[in-house]
């Protein structure tokens, strides 16, 4: 079952770790992004994170995709960790049974602007974020699970 996917360009931290995983019960957490698996040093670190007793899959987006699908993930409490907006919504596109997405941190740029404390957007991904609540998809801003759930479409 998945309990939650999160954006959050540090993907898995202390944050995430600890206060995510322990609020949502998860005993899986699936970090799903493309780079992470080819790159071993920040697998390693990610690794150092994980909280004792929780699996770690690190997969890439298609992967991650895959397996959802597949039912092989079903068994878990899962939390799905993805890094930028634009992979939770290839995630959700193609996996029916993910129906919120939890914006936790992305990074400003020159051509972002901020919506929240930690959130910062392109204009591309105000859209993609638009088409998912069009679709149905809840998407809300919570850094924590103490603060307050914004739903990210009313501070677009």
């Amino acid at each position: 079952m998945i309990k939650l996917l999160r954006v959050d360009h540090r993907l898995l931290h202390g944050q995430v770790a600890f206060s995510w995983t322990s609020h949502l019960s998860a005993d899986c957490i699936l970090i799903a992004n493309d780079d992470v698996v080819k790159n071993e040093l920040r697998k390693m670190t990610i690794k150092l994170a994980k909280p004792s007793g929780v699996k770690l899959v690190i997969k890439n987006i298609d992967d991650s995709i895959k397996a959802i699908n597949s039912g092989v993930t079903d068994k878990y409490k899962l939390f799905i960790v993805v890094e930028s907006i634009e992979d939770a919504y290839k995630l959700v596109s193609n996996c029916k049974s993910i129906t919120k997405v939890n914006l936790g941190g992305t990074k400003s740029t020159s051509n972002t602007r901020n919506i929240s404390k930690s959130i910062n957007v392109t204009e591309d991904e105000i859209n993609l974020i638009n088409e998912m609540n069009i679709n149905g998809i809840d998407v809300a801003i919570q850094m924590v699970p103490s603060d307050r759930e914004i739903k990210a479409v009313s501070v677009i």
